[in-house]
């Protein structure tokens, strides 16, 4: 499975973007997809995660109620739609694969991983 996220971008404080992970490979909708992030000088953080199906997502702590995660099987792409960006969402954020249908957050579960997208939130 390759990965291809983009999406990101400078938006301001307050602002919305959302990421998109495209996959080839016709399994994709077998696999369970995660977001995670890496800011300068900081370990990668998971982000948000999704089944297989899209019938199980979860989030972190510090984007619940900010960041939806969704997929469209059909078109082989996951997205995370973040609201309410913060200057601390600043990141090179990365989409995962793995071929457990369930999602994860911690890195070392998946085994695909996407070139990452910046994302850069000003004050």
């Amino acid at each position: 499975v390759q990965l291809q996220a983009c999406g990101g971008g400078l938006v301001q404080a307050g602002g919305s973007l959302r990421l998109s992970c495209t996959a080839s490979g016709r399994t994709f909708s077998t696999y369970a997809v995660g977001w995670f992030r890496q800011a300068p000088g900081k370990e990668r953080e998971f982000v948000a995660s999704i089944s297989w199906s899209g019938g199980s997502t979860s989030s972190a702590d510090s984007v619940k109620g900010r960041f939806t995660i969704s997929r469209d099987n059909a078109k082989n792409t996951v997205y995370v739609q973040m609201n309410s960006l913060k200057p601390e969402d600043t990141a090179v954020y990365y989409c995962a694969a793995r071929s457990w249908g369930i999602g994860a957050p911690v890195s070392y579960e998946y085994d695909y991983w996407g070139q990452g997208t910046q994302v850069t939130v000003s004050s």
